[in-house]
């Protein structure tokens, strides 16, 4: 299949691409590297520098290209900034989401993966968080997924697009060749293996009170090679009808244990200190991926946290200031 991909020059969805072209399907990178990198897109694949803001440029990129199906990964990220900046993200990520899908109606392109979030689960009523739970976003980035969920579910029903929706919280982890570059760095795994590149003086835990074995918050982290994986099963599935995962390991790690582990991966000390809480963390968050493996027969390769880290050390290894910085 020839398939875009949308922020395929960004962390995830560059390794989506490596894992498409490595199975044998041709790739379309649409990106205005916001977040991206040049240096991140594969080098088979071909790279379109451009903006979901910009309908003309999305139609050209259709017309030019005529993709089977669309892989979705373009948006605004940050749960913390979506609350300082609602707009940005219930207008633009919204707004920017429904150029593309009104692109590929007019297209003809029937295949969509939506990369979501299980922010879509602030409150959840059980753990593992299974596709059952009720929704109740978590902040405007969460809204806004849902949002692009619903909107999914009338191309479906108007137009007969078939979709699927991935939900995941804490992608980590590496490639050979890619890896996590972001500015600013907000994710755990990476800040905690800036301070063992003596990038920074020490990692600050948000809390040491809460109700999980040693007081700090207990997330759910996953590979970002398996994501990539998930959404390439869940592309060839859509024949079969449309679907909605949710993605996890099935399994939650402390701060404290994130820490640890990176400590006896990389052989740094790696200081910590306890800061205040932040609004809003829950105790425990963990996905159910019992779904998808019953339908796909997709399970994590990388469930052990310390294989994780040692993916994600061997990169910032190989390249200490991102890409192109060396």
């Amino acid at each position: 299949m020839k398939i875009l991909v949308t922020g395929g020059a960004g962390y995830i969805g560059s390794i989506a691409v490596e894992k498409l072209i490595e199975a044998g399907d041709e790739v379309v990178v649409f990106d205005n590297l916001y977040q991206g990198h040049r240096e991140a897109v594969h080098p088979d694949a071909i790279f379109v520098q451009g903006d979901l803001a910009d309908k003309t440029a999305v139609d050209a990129v259709m017309r030019t290209h005529q993709p089977d199906g669309i892989m979705h990964f373009a948006s605004y990220t940050l749960v913390g900034e979506s609350v300082q900046k609602p707009f940005m993200y219930l207008r633009d990520n919204v707004v920017n989401g429904a150029n593309l899908l009104e692109s590929a109606v007019a297209h003809g392109v029937h295949r969509f993966i939506l990369s979501s979030t299980a922010n879509l689960f602030d409150d959840p009523e059980r753990m593992p968080i299974d596709e059952n739970e009720r929704i109740v976003p978590g902040s405007p980035y969460g809204e806004s997924k849902f949002i692009m969920e619903r909107l999914l579910y009338w191309m479906e029903r108007l137009y007969g697009m078939r979709y699927a929706c991935l939900r995941y919280f804490n992608a980590c982890g590496a490639t050979a060749e890619r890896g996590e570059d972001h500015d600013p760095e907000t994710h755990l795994i990476p800040l905690v293996l800036q301070v063992a590149l003596g990038q920074r003086e020490k990692i600050v835990i948000f809390g040491d009170d809460y109700n999980t074995p040693d007081g700090t918050c207990v997330r759910d982290y996953i590979h970002v090679a398996d994501l990539a994986e998930a959404h390439i099963l869940a592309m060839r599935a859509l024949d079969q009808g449309s679907r909605k995962y949710n993605l996890g390991n099935g399994r939650g790690f402390s701060v404290k244990q994130v820490i640890e582990t990176a400590r006896e991966v990389t052989g740094h000390p790696i200081p910590a200190v306890i800061g205040p809480r932040r609004p809003g963390d829950p105790d425990v968050l963990i996905a159910s991926s019992e779904t998808i493996n019953h339908d796909l027969g997709w399970q994590p390769k990388y469930p052990d946290l310390r294989a994780i880290i040692e993916t994600a050390w061997a990169w910032h290894v190989k390249h200490p200031h991102g890409y192109g910085k060396d």
